[in-house]
């Protein structure tokens, strides 16, 4: 337990980010210490015994609990207001594991097509395969999800704003009809982050991240997150994580934790620099058309009024010229880096036709809105007229 639990609930975010749910042994240390082992010593043979059944707290394997780990969990459900988390060792470990918890064979599966490509695979390729159905639909049309729901469907998924180009679904309204069906809404708040929008207060039943994204926000480790009630996470996600494990190291989970000490802070400069930085974009000619929330622009832009708080580190950009273009434009930048990563403290720009989203053909390309012109920027933590100045540069030079 938190030794300062009773004051965390009263704490506004940035402060529960510097020390929500730390732990201190007997040695007093300031920094959050790193338990690096895989198993525990007990008292006595009863004791081991005990803890196995459940009877007597402790831990007994780091797959399935570590008490760094245990410190990342309960900072990151008091970040995202949930009652429990759990870590995974990715992202893609935290979607697969919450939608498998949520589904049998025989159930059915709705999902918005707009999805980031592994994502894709999760709801379109690998649960049919165990005997889930899965419908895919415009995430931004509720009545095709109204329209797609079946008796046995048992989940929903979306991702909001979306990979890449920040499409924006009504959650509260997907949330509804989930429930009138009888399903669990899980979604993916990576683009938005927990800063900026709150899925489970709009009527989400699960919560994932890709920790290797914003919260760890520096590229240097891989982990992902599960939250959700604590009932869910007990009777349906516990046995899952545990046998087939997909278990956060508590290296990493310790990088997370220290990261988000600077989450609000980070986050929060990275986002004032998008919103700029999508501005001037959007007035130059070699660009088609910017995606970015809170831009009046914006094709959901009622939608981000109504749920999210802020925009995004993201920004979504079609270049004039097809891909020929966005490849000179991604070679021409000098601080902007190419990577398939975002989230980053360094500013990445890629091209999703090409790389994150390549296993995708024509159809699946247009349906989550990607062109061969779009590329993908995640705005890091260089000051904005730096990096104005070097899209200015590669822009004119096409």
């Amino acid at each position: 337990m938190s030794d300062t639990k009773k004051l965390e609930d009263t704490l506004r975010p940035a402060t529960r980010m510097v020390h929500g749910g730390t732990m201190r042994s007997q040695w007093g240390e300031t920094s959050e210490a790193m338990f690096m082992t895989q198993g525990y010593v007990y008292d006595s043979a009863e004791s081991q015994e005990a803890r196995f059944k459940g009877e007597e707290p402790g831990y007994v394997y780091s797959r399935y609990a570590n008490p760094t780990i245990s410190m990342f969990e309960e900072r990151m459900a008091l970040l995202e207001s949930a009652e429990a988390a759990r870590g995974t060792a990715s992202g893609m470990a935290a979607v697969s594991a919450a939608m498998l918890a949520c589904v049998k064979a025989g159930d059915h599966v709705v999902a918005a097509s707009a999805l980031f490509g592994s994502c894709l695979y999760i709801v379109s390729e690998l649960l049919p395969r165990f005997g889930v159905e899965c419908t895919l639909v415009d995430g931004t049309k509720l009545d095709e999800w109204k329209a797609a729901m079946r008796p046995n469907t048992r989940a929903c998924f979306l991702e909001s704003p979306t990979n890449p180009v920040l499409s924006v679904i009504d959650i509260a309204g997907v949330a509804e009809i989930a429930h009138e069906a009888g399903a669990k809404l899980v979604v993916d708040n990576v683009f938005a982050t927990a800063l900026w929008q709150s899925p489970l207060a709009l009527g989400a039943d699960v919560v994932v991240y890709s920790a290797t994204k914003h919260i760890d926000g520096q590229g240097r480790c891989l982990g992902g997150v599960v939250l959700s009630t604590e009932e869910f996470l007990e009777a349906d996600f516990k046995d899952i994580h545990r046998h087939t494990g997909p278990s956060l190291s508590p290296f990493n989970a310790w990088v997370m934790l220290k990261s988000l000490e600077t989450f609000p802070l980070r986050v929060k400069a990275q986002t004032e620099s998008a919103r700029i930085l999508a501005d001037r974009l959007a007035e130059h000619k070699a660009i088609d058309r910017i995606f970015y929330p809170g831009r009046a622009d914006h094709p959901q832009a009622d939608v981000v009024a109504r749920q999210m708080t802020g925009g995004s580190t993201m920004i979504a950009l079609n270049v004039a010229g097809g891909k020929q273009k966005a490849f000179e434009l991604e070679n021409a930048l000098k601080i902007v880096k190419i990577s398939n990563n975002l989230g980053d403290a360094k500013s990445l720009i890629t091209h999703p036709a090409t790389t994150t989203h390549q296993r995708l053909d024509d159809d699946q390309l247009a349906a989550a809105g990607i062109g061969q012109g779009t590329l993908r920027l995640s705005v890091g933590l260089e000051d904005i007229e730096d990096l104005w100045a070097d899209f200015e540069q590669a822009l004119n030079s096409l």
